[in-house]
């Protein structure tokens, strides 16, 4: 037996039957970038948010960028993240020329310390990018009511977190503009790269649909600084539209799996997640142990596949490490030494979690 972390041909074969036709139909359209399609995706992704507007965009990257840009965001602005979610945020920050102002996680939820927040704040900062890690939704209830009184911008990043409700809201609806990506493996993916920002604020997306494409108002007229061609295409779109009304079901599995996991894993060596509720689509299933390597050398005996997301601290990578003296996050650094994710995905079937599960319990780690 193999069990990958993800497995896109199971996926494909399980929705062959929607998006062949959506393709053929865009194929037969003629009308390849900026059309229908992305139109009608936009629409109907932005209803299923919450929220007023959706402006399609060519990756998840660029939907972050973007975002931050329309609120104001230039070099040398001050920009407060987490330091455990991949070097996403920090990579357009860099693209920018602003600043990040790394903040401390939970050691239990992996996701922004809101105390660590407050820290920060108080010590000015011109934006603040919460990650919505694994699939869990911070509580954006809380952590306005640190950055509202100082009117500092609050930007989602929902790339793992489609769907996912707190408090009776969506995720990407809760701060100033929100961005998601398309990659392939996310709960919605497309079949190759694409995102979006969703927001509530019209200057917002309007100053964003100006950015994706050039900064052209009216066309070849540039009026906007820091704009590109970042833009959703048709067959993305229409790949996405057809996966929407899916990705409830889907989802809905993937917290079957999660929960699957937390009822079973017994093994006193690691640390599995709570069980998940709505605030939580399981994007990822993130364990924690003392002896990662042996964990995952085990479980590869077996046929198990497993991943670290992530291992290496953002203000640690080497783009950043001899820019200046950052600041050691300790729950950040004992987090990244530690994680261990299991695979997840709708198609994954019980049997295999089932196995998955008899494998984590048998381990014994090196150490003692």
């Amino acid at each position: 037996m193999r069990i990958p972390v993800n497995d896109l041909k199971r996926h494909f074969e399980a929705t062959r039957g929607i998006i062949a036709p959506a393709i053929e139909r865009v194929l037969e359209s003629g009308w390849y970038v900026l059309g229908g399609e992305g139109q009608a995706f936009e629409a109907e992704f932005a209803s299923y948010c919450g929220a007023s507007a959706c402006v399609g965009l060519a990756s998840g990257t660029d939907a972050l960028e973007l975002a931050l840009r329309a609120v104001g965001i230039t070099a040398g602005s001050l920009v407060a993240t987490v330091a455990n979610a991949g070097f996403y945020t920090s990579t357009v920050l860099l693209a920018i020329g602003a600043v990040p102002v790394f903040v401390d996680v939970e050691r239990e939820t992996h996701l922004m310390d809101p105390n660590a927040l407050a820290e920060v704040v108080a010590q000015g900062i011109d934006a603040v990018v919460v990650t919505h890690l694994y699939g869990r939704l911070c509580n954006m209830e809380v952590l306005r009511s640190i950055v509202s009184p100082h009117n500092i911008p609050l930007i989602e990043d929902c790339a793992q977190a489609h769907g996912a409700i707190l408090a009776g809201k969506r995720a990407g609806t809760s701060g100033n503009v929100a961005a998601f990506s398309f990659y392939p493996t996310k709960n919605l993916g497309a079949i190759g790269d694409g995102g979006a920002i969703v927001t509530n604020e019209p200057s917002i997306a309007k100053k964003i649909r100006l950015l994706r494409q050039y900064g052209w108002n009216p066309k070849y007229h540039v009026t906007v600084r820091g704009a590109r061609n970042s833009r959703l295409d048709e067959l993305q779109a229409a790949v996405l539209l057809a996966k929407l009304p899916h990705l409830e079901r889907w989802n809905a599995r993937r917290r079957e799996i999660a929960t699957r996991y937390s009822k079973g894993l017994r093994n006193p060596k690691i640390h599995s997640p709570a069980i998940v509720g709505n605030e939580n689509v399981a994007h990822l299933y993130v364990i924690v142990c003392e002896d990662r390597d042996s964990l995952r050398t085990h479980l590869a005996a077996a046929g198990v596949t497993s991943e670290i997301h992530f291992p290496v601290p953002d203000y640690r990578q080497a783009v950043l490490a001899t820019d200046r003296s950052w600041p050691v996050l300790p729950v950040t650094e004992w987090l990244s030494e530690r994680v261990v994710t299991l695979p997840c995905f709708p198609e994954l079937t019980d049997h295999e979690v089932d196995f998955v599960i008899s494998r984590v319990n048998e381990w014994q780690p090196c150490i003692p």
